[in-house]
C-alpha cells in the first residue's frame, strides 16, 4: 500500500521511481554557541562539538566515497572559517556545500534585515574559503521565517530545505518582501522531517539537549529503512539529515553505512544532492504553491483570520 504526496506531484529522471539524498548539518561549535555564547568556556563541551569536523566529517567522507555516492553538506560561515580544510575537502570529494547561516543563529522572530545580514555572512565566509556560491539553504533549527524566501531568491537561491509540508520537492512561491519583487518568482522547496533528524535519536549533553535517552543505532537503522521504503514505494523524496558530532560516532557510522546500502538497492532509487533534486524539480514542475498564513491580531478574543495555501500559478519552463 502506498500513499502518494498528492499535493506535490513528480515525476523523477528516466528510470528512476523515486529520490533520496544524505544531508550533513556541519554544525560544529556553531550551534551551542548561539545557544549559549557563554558554552566557549565549556572545555569539554567545546570538545563534543568539534568531533564533528575534527573526527566525524573525515570518516563519512570516507564512507560517502567508499558507497560513491555525493552528499548535500551545510556549512554554518563560522564552521567554515573555522575548519577551512575539511571545508575544502567535503569540496574536493564532489559533494555539495550548502548554506546554513553563519553562526547557526536563532531565527524566530528577526526581522529581515537581520537575517539578510546571517545569509550574506555566510555567503562571504563559503566564497572566501572555499570558492563556492551555494544554491542551496537550510535554516538553523529548520525555522524558516516568511521573509525569507524572498531573501534567498534575491540572493539567486534556488532552493530551501526547512520546512516539513511535503514528502516530494515543490515549487514554492516568494511573496512581497523588503525587495518589492512580485509575487511571480519561486524557489524550490525540499521537506524535511523530524522523524528523519538524527538529531531526536542520538543527541544528547547534559544540560544543553536531549533527553538523556540514545537511541540504538539497530533501531534507529530499522526505523530510517522503513521511511525509506515508503517513500521508495510511493515515489516521493527521501532525505535524512545527519549532524557529523552525532551520526560520525563509530557504531552510528556504521548504521549510516548499512542504510546507505539498503537505499542504494531499492530498485529505481536516485540517490543524489539535493541541489540536483531541486534542478529537476525546477525544470519539470509547472504548479507553484503559497503557503497557508493565520492572522491572530491579540489573544484572547479578538479571533483570527485564516489564509488557505493555493496554487497560484502555473509557470513555463
Amino acid at each position: 500500500m502506498t500513499f502518494p504526496d498528492e499535493a506535490h506531484l513528480i515525476t523523477w529522471p528516466e528510470n528512476f521511481k523515486a529520490a533520496a539524498s544524505f544531508t550533513f548539518d556541519v554544525d560544529a561549535e556553531s550551534c551551542t554557541i548561539a545557544h549559549d555564547p557563554t558554552s566557549t568556556r565549556r572545555m569539554s563541551l567545546m570538545s563534543h562539538q568539534s568531533y564533528g569536523p575534527r573526527v566525524a566529517v573525515p570518516r563519512l567522507l570516507k564512507i560517502l566515497e567508499r558507497q560513491e555516492i555525493q552528499g548535500t553538506f551545510f556549512i554554518p560561515g563560522f564552521t567554515a572559517e573555522s575548519y577551512p580544510d575539511v571545508v575544502r575537502r567535503i569540496v574536493d570529494g564532489g559533494h555539495e556545500v550548502a548554506h546554513h547561516g553563519y553562526l547557526h543563529e536563532p531565527m524566530q522572530g528577526i526581522d529581515a534585515a537581520t537575517e539578510a545580514n546571517y545569509l550574506d555572512r555566510g555567503l562571504e565566509a563559503l566564497a572566501k574559503v572555499a570558492g563556492v556560491r551555494p544554491v542551496g539553504y537550510r535554516a538553523p533549527w529548520w525555522e524558516l521565517n516568511w521573509h525569507s524566501p524572498a531573501l534567498l531568491a534575491d540572493r539567486g537561491f534556488l532552493y530551501d530545505s526547512s520546512l516539513l509540508d511535503g514528502d516530494a520537492p515543490y515549487r514554492m512561491a516568494v511573496t512581497r518582501g523588503d525587495s518589492g519583487h512580485s509575487n511571480s518568482r519561486d524557489i524550490v522547496e525540499i521537506p524535511v522531517d523530524w522523524a528523519l533528524d538524527d538529531w531526536e535519536q542520538y543527541a544528547f549533553y547534559p544540560g544543553v539537549t536531549g533527553s538523556g535517552v540514545i537511541e540504538s543505532p539497530a533501531k534507529v537503522l530499522e526505523m530510517w529503512t522503513l521511511e525509506a521504503e515508503a517513500h521508495h514505494a510511493q515515489g516521493s523524496c527521501f532525505v535524512l539529515t545527519n549532524h557529523p558530532f552525532i551520526s560520525g560516532r563509530p557504531s552510528k557510522a556504521v548504521a549510516l553505512e548499512q542504510l546507505i546500502d539498503r537505499v542504494k538497492a531499492l530498485d529505481g532509487m536516485w540517490v543524489t544532492t539535493l541541489e540536483r533534486i531541486a534542478e529537476h524539480t525546477k525544470a519539470t514542475v509547472n504548479e507553484i504553491h503559497s503557503h497557508a498564513r493565520i492572522e491572530v491580531p491579540s489573544y484572547p478574543g479578538a479571533g483570527a483570520s485564516f489564509k488557505p495555501a493555493r496554487l497560484l500559478e502555473t509557470a513555463p519552463n
